[in-house]
């Protein structure tokens, strides 16, 4: 089963974790979300949480950083990175009917740069094409890097995006996720995500982890770093 599944994301990039937290713990962290997010604002403005996004809710609670640690977590990110893996740093993209933009097409990579990181990404509510869910194209990582245009010209964050051509359209494939499930996927994927045509919130954490032997910068962003 381990083989199977370090084999799975070696040939395509990514592996689902089904029911990582379950519906109570899933609540506990939509709630922490809420308080956490309720303090920011208080403390430096509605401006603090822009783009339905902030970064940092490891190092703003304790819940999501036991939530990072998980130990059902640490096992399947060390069959796959190695037996030392760090955690850098997480956060919480929350699309409701006032954030409704869908991300584009892009790969991790270019935002850090350094050694390859790995992305969790965890539904906090259930996740469907109607209300943002994931979509990637499988085995995209083996490409390498691949030089990223556009820019924010749009408003809606995302300085480094793939170009059209780079994107078959035939091989996308759409990740619905159930609350509290996780797929973890390389940062090399190509990956990008649904609008939220449902009128309704849909909250999702996203945690990045590294091999910890490999060097990398001093990232100003992973201020809550550990092993785990």
């Amino acid at each position: 089963m381990d083989r199977d599944l370090k084999q799975q994301f070696a040939e395509q990039g990514y592996v689902i974790i089904e029911n990582l937290f379950s519906l109570e713990e899933v609540k506990e962290l939509k709630a922490e979300v809420a308080r956490v997010l309720e303090q920011v604002k208080q403390e430096r403005g509605e401006g603090a949480v822009k783009h339905g996004v902030y970064v940092g809710m490891a190092a703003a609670s304790g819940l999501f950083k036991q939530a990072a640690a998980k130990a059902e977590l640490a096992k399947v990110l060390k069959k796959i990175v190695g037996d030392q893996v760090t955690f850098l740093s997480d956060k919480v993209v929350f699309k409701d009917s006032r954030v409704d933009f869908g991300s584009p097409w892009h790969q991790d990579y270019p935002y850090w740069e350094g050694s390859h990181k790995y992305s969790v990404w965890i539904a906090l509510d259930d996740a469907t094409p109607d209300n943002g869910c994931l979509k990637i194209l499988p085995g995209s990582h083996l490409k390498g890097f691949l030089h990223h245009g556009g820019g924010d010209h749009d408003g809606n964050g995302f300085s480094s995006r793939l170009k059209d051509e780079n994107i078959e359209q035939s091989q996308i494939i759409d990740l619905p996720a159930s609350r509290g499930t996780a797929i973890v996927f390389h940062d090399l994927l190509f990956h990008s995500s649904y609008p939220n045509r449902s009128g309704k919130d849909r909250v999702a954490l996203i945690s990045t982890y590294k091999d910890g032997t490999q060097d990398d910068p001093d990232y100003e962003w992973a201020i809550a770093a550990f092993p785990i």
